[in-house]
């Protein structure tokens, strides 16, 4: 193995755990801010409407994410969101994600379809139960 390449293949599962609690710590901020107007006020949406729905997937997504309790199906859940919010919501503004204001849409589907892919790393809850 190279010099290089000794710190990599120790950390990498640990910074796979530090994306995935930083990721889903933002996302829940999303969710809290449509429910309960934390930590900044957003719009309410009305309950059970289609903005009401996306702050539940972003509230419970966002929990479980931070938590690493089941990585797979809860990131793909949200993905499925982020590509639904961006196609419905920026899409038709432009095709751009720098213009139509779509980039953080468009980055969390990506984050979450590569933790779908790849688990919650070491520290998750997911590692414990499998530990056991």
């Amino acid at each position: 193995m190279p010099q290089d390449d000794v710190f990599a293949p120790s950390w990498a599962p640990r910074m796979l755990s530090i994306l995935r609690i930083m990721t889903a710590l933002l996302f829940l901020a999303h969710g809290t801010q449509k429910l309960f107007g934390f930590p900044a006020p957003q719009y309410m949406p009305a309950a059970f409407t289609m903005g009401w729905c996306a702050a539940v997937i972003e509230l419970v997504g966002g929990v479980l994410l931070t938590l690493g309790l089941f990585t797979r199906a809860a990131a793909f859940i949200c993905a499925g969101e982020m590509a639904f919010a961006y196609f419905i919501a920026h899409f038709p503004k432009s095709f751009f994600p720098a213009v139509n204001g779509g980039d953080a849409a468009v980055l969390f589907c990506f984050v979450f379809l590569y933790l779908f892919v790849a688990g919650g790393g070491t520290w998750s809850v997911d590692a414990a139960r499998n530990r056991v």
